[in-house]
């Protein structure tokens, strides 16, 4: 096999995992508040908490055993199947909650965009054949019909299989934070996060396992071992004292996107631009996992996005210390071998540097930009639209935001989910593989592809379009 198919497979493989990430973290991230609602009630009223309250603590249970497991299952079947798809897979999820004893959220991934994609499959059947009158009727009792079976097999089947599939996860990452082997763990992480897995690992694969632990023990390290921002931090500190041309300019400002905003793309195109800065970000995020097992950190839920507020609110009551020396020491071990490398290697010290790291990291999704060539009078709204509505879209929308107040254009800019762009967008600026997603969501709107949230000049030209 020659190093091009080589080549194809790997980007094959690449594509394919990017994909499967972006379905569970679509699945998840549009129901992070859910999450961060029930984490609040958690760290705040449970007997442990910060203000014990055994009234409001009741509702720890209900939400983690039903209302995030629903939420999670009519996400996945409505992105498969709008909102017939949603109805059905939380149907489905219903059984396979009933039939466990431990929260549903690996098997609420697995049965609602099934239970969704099934129903599509029975409604093609007899699309266009039924006689005039009889529609809703088949619809109704189709979706009556295809539900209970649906429910009756959750509870049967997938309930006990996602159980033992999960108590193994669970013994396993157990085990590991026993042997203090977890550490271990961020040698596949890091790398994952800088090709855009950061969402899909954690949401997809770390977000279930941690919930499951949070609700024995009332926290969990899972959470922490990929939302950590000490790396990222240490990485973009080192780059601020020895690193040279745009970089070194950027950075301040991008340790605002990344620590404090929880942005953490911001920082993904410094590695790119220094691949060997990749042992930096392995470096701190060992360091942190290792203290944070060390001195017993935890969180109660998911901190999202990655932000040291957001690990401030779901930091249980007396787990402060650890939780902040863990990112401490993540943040200097990150920047001390970013600080080596940097000052001892060759630097990219081209004004366009960076933007071509950008590039880069855009090339892991996609490359080369299309706009649509359409008047743009009477713009009022500009939505920024990606997979879970946060991230990169709110990235580019802060951005875009600024230029415009520097040339004095009052038009709203903000940002969302491809399933919820809203419908009275004129303008819809989306990463170049999401963009048939977003039309299809806003077939009203004018639709603009870039490959790169942080700098793009499409910016410049919708800019110089709209004062001119």
């Amino acid at each position: 096999m020659n190093d091009t198919v080589i080549g194809k497979e790997e980007t094959s493989l690449r594509v394919k995992m990017q994909n499967s990430g972006r379905f569970l973290s679509g699945m998840v991230m549009p129901n992070m508040g859910a999450f961060i609602a029930w984490g609040l009630i958690t760290a705040l009223f449970i007997p442990t908490g910060w203000i014990p309250n055994e009234s409001f603590a009741k509702l720890v249970g209900p939400m983690i055993t039903y209302l995030l497991p629903l939420l999670i299952g009519y996400t996945g079947g409505k992105i498969v199947y709008e909102t017939r798809g949603g109805i059905i897979a939380t149907i489905a999820v219903i059984g396979i909650i009933v039939g466990s004893s431990i929260p549903m959220f690996l098997g609420a991934m697995i049965v609602g965009p099934l239970a969704a994609l099934g129903m599509k499959q029975i409604d093609k059947l007899y699309e266009g054949k039924l006689p005039a009158g009889f529609e809703m009727l088949v619809s109704n009792f189709s979706m009556g019909i295809m539900g209970t079976i649906f429910a009756l097999v959750a509870y049967l089947i997938v309930a006990p299989a996602v159980m033992a599939v999960s108590n193994v996860l669970a013994a396993g990452v157990q085990a590991i934070v026993s042997w203090n082997m977890l550490p271990l763990a961020n040698l596949f992480i890091e790398p994952g996060k800088v090709l855009f897995l950061n969402n899909a690992i954690n949401h997809g694969v770390l977000g279930p396992i941690g919930v499951q632990q949070s609700s024995v023990t009332g926290q969990s390290i899972i959470f922490m071992l990929e939302s950590n921002p000490g790396p990222g931090l240490g990485i973009l500190l080192a780059y601020s004292l020895v690193g040279k041309g745009i970089a070194k300019q950027s950075a301040p400002s991008a340790i605002i996107i990344h620590f404090l905003g929880g942005i953490h793309e911001i920082y993904f195109p410094y590695i790119l631009m220094n691949p060997k800065l990749i042992l930096a970000a392995i470096a701190g995020g060992m360091t942190g996992t290792f203290a944070f097992t060390i001195l017993g950190a935890g969180l109660v839920a998911t901190p999202s996005p990655g932000s040291i507020f957001a690990y401030l609110a779901m930091t249980p009551k007396g787990g402060l210390f650890p939780m902040l020396a863990g990112v401490t020491l993540s943040a200097a071990a990150s920047f001390a071998v970013s600080y080596v490398l940097l000052k001892v290697g060759k630097q990219n010290v081209d004004a366009d540097g960076l933007e071509k790291a950008a590039e880069m990291t855009a090339g892991l999704k996609g490359s080369k930009l299309k706009v649509d060539v359409v008047q743009s009078k009477g713009v009022k709204k500009i939505v920024f639209a990606c997979d879970a509505g946060m991230g990169s879209s709110a990235m580019g929308a802060s951005i875009l935001r600024a230029k415009f107040k520097k040339v004095g254009l009052d038009i709203s800019v903000t940002n969302a989910s491809i399933g919820e762009i809203p419908g009275d967008a004129d303008v819809v600026i989306t990463h170049e593989t999401l963009t048939a997603r977003a039309r299809k969501n806003a077939p009203k709107a004018r639709h603009i592809s870039i490959t790169d949230f942080i700098k793009s000049p499409e910016y410049d030209e919708l800019v110089s379009e709209l004062t001119a």
